[in-house]
């Protein structure tokens, strides 16, 4: 490989983020523990230089290492949402770890490690950068799942989450394996040239395109590889949870459709099958069992299952509008889903979790704030206008009726019917209950900017969507 000076300059963003951190991990050397939050506040900066350098960078195409790498409006749109859900977790987290007792410096370090995982996965085209930089992701993301040391659940999550994740990692390489084995190439652009001349489907393929399934599948909690979601979003500090909801989830389905909308896309038709059916079952799968849960974050976990189930309807959508729908519910849901649990962190203090559902009964008649953000929000993943989350589902479902899926479509309403009624519960609660507790909320102001952030996305996106999908469509690769 040629590392020249054209390399260098297009992979900056991501030289700024790891040099960041490595600088901050020397910083985090000196500093006393009651100083710990200034690696927060320099982290936030961190991120916005990348941000900035990402923006000045971006370009219509320009690949690097070897054909590795490609700096593109398609990831650089997907990094914003990676920088976005970033700042926001870090804001969400600098007050809520000194209530936790888990103020570290590496806290925020390891953040910003699993968030250049994310930038490497979105701009990689080639299956050996994908799986690298997953697993720099993931191994980020397993030990902040267990930063709450002194707590059995949150032991307990982290090592079902290493355990799982190995398992699945070693299916994905196995099928990346396999697909090196049948084309003789790891890079996307030629696995799709030559399936595209071999014409005929080889037994072997189908199995590599499983194991691609299962290993993405687990990334992003789809039934039947979500067994973790649940335990981890539980037992993770609730900032965390709130980051991995967003971050990895975006992360990988910016590879997904990659993978399967460019290399695989000349034999789409052994797969779109399976991914439809994927779809529905993990649509089903997290709305039905969420009507049972009692705790606000398993509830949460579910839900995310659900709307994982939806962004796979974009993918048996393909083409333009497929990919752009998929792209904007990955923002909208970034917004949407920061917002809640940055709400729950507000109402966590003193002896007081905020995380059974009941809790939140009455809210309305002691804070009225608190309760509106958790209307918008409980709105926006309800998918009721005039939020930002009936937009995104409204448009993966206009990407299926125009491409002949009307009863997939038809499948998704009935779902998102069904989802709804979960989260109306928990409003019916705040708005028509008596309260049963008093609510002294966490108040900081880097609490207070990342929900002002996460309402205004969440809302503006509601009402002028369309700057936004056009905005997505002028970002999606060539496919």
């Amino acid at each position: 490989m040629n590392f020249n000076i054209v390399n260098v300059i297009f992979s900056m963003p991501e030289i700024i983020v790891l040099a960041g951190a490595c600088l901050l991990i020397l910083l985090d050397l000196v500093l006393y523990k009651n100083q710990k939050g200034i690696i927060g506040y320099l982290s936030l900066l961190i991120i916005l230089i990348a941000g900035a350098g990402t923006l000045i960078l971006s370009s219509p195409s320009v690949e690097i290492f070897d054909r590795m790498f490609v700096v593109d409006g398609y990831s650089t749109f997907f990094k914003m949402i990676f920088y976005l859900s970033t700042f926001l977790a870090v804001l969400l987290s600098i007050n809520y770890i000194k209530i936790e007792g888990v103020e570290y410096g590496e806290y925020y370090i390891l953040m910003l490690f699993a968030m250049s995982g994310m930038m490497v996965m979105a701009s990689s085209i080639d299956l050996l950068s994908i799986y690298v930089g997953l697993e720099l992701m993931a191994l980020s993301i397993y030990i902040l799942t267990g930063f709450k040391q002194y707590n059995g659940r949150s032991n307990e999550a982290a090592m079902k989450y290493v355990i799982l994740g190995a398992f699945s990692s070693g299916i994905l390489l196995y099928g990346i394996s396999l697909v090196y084995g049948l084309t003789g190439t790891t890079q996307l652009a030629d696995i799709a040239g030559i399936l595209k001349q071999q014409g005929n489907l080889d037994i072997g393929l189908v199995l590599a395109i499983i194991f691609l399934i299962a290993g993405f599948g687990f990334k992003v909690a789809a039934v039947p590889f979500h067994m973790w979601a649940p335990d981890v979003y539980e037992g993770a500090p609730t900032s965390i949870t709130a980051f991995m909801s967003v971050g990895p989830k975006a992360a990988s389905f910016a590879v997904i459709l990659r993978v399967f909308l460019e290399a695989l896309q000349p034999v789409s038709a052994s797969w779109t099958t399976l991914i439809a059916i994927l779809s529905v079952v993990t649509m089903a799968t997290g709305s039905i069992i969420a009507l049972s849960q009692t705790n606000i974050k398993r509830m949460l976990a579910y839900s995310s299952i659900a709307h994982a189930g939806y962004a796979l309807l974009g993918l048996v959508a393909g083409g333009a509008d497929g990919i752009a729908s998929v792209m904007l519910y990955m923002l909208i849901y970034a917004f949407m889903n920061m917002g809640i649990f940055g709400t729950i962190i507000l109402l966590r203090k003193g002896d007081f979790k905020a995380e059974d559902i009941e809790d939140y009964t009455g809210l309305a008649k002691v804070n009225r704030g608190a309760a509106f953000l958790m209307l918008i929000f409980l709105f926006s993943l309800a998918g009721i206008p005039p939020t930002a989350g009936f937009i995104g589902k409204f448009y993966i479902f206009m990407s299926l009726i125009k491409t002949g899926y009307v009863s997939l479509a038809i499948i998704a309403v009935i779902m998102s019917v069904i989802s709804a009624y979960f989260y109306i519960r928990i409003v019916m609660l705040i708005y028509m209950k008596e309260p049963v507790r008093e609510f002294d909320l966490a108040r900081s102001p880097a609490n207070s900017l990342a929900l002002i952030i996460a309402v205004i996305g969440t809302i503006i996106i509601g009402i002028l969507p369309a700057w936004f999908l056009e905005m997505a469509k002028s970002a999606i690769f060539p496919g």
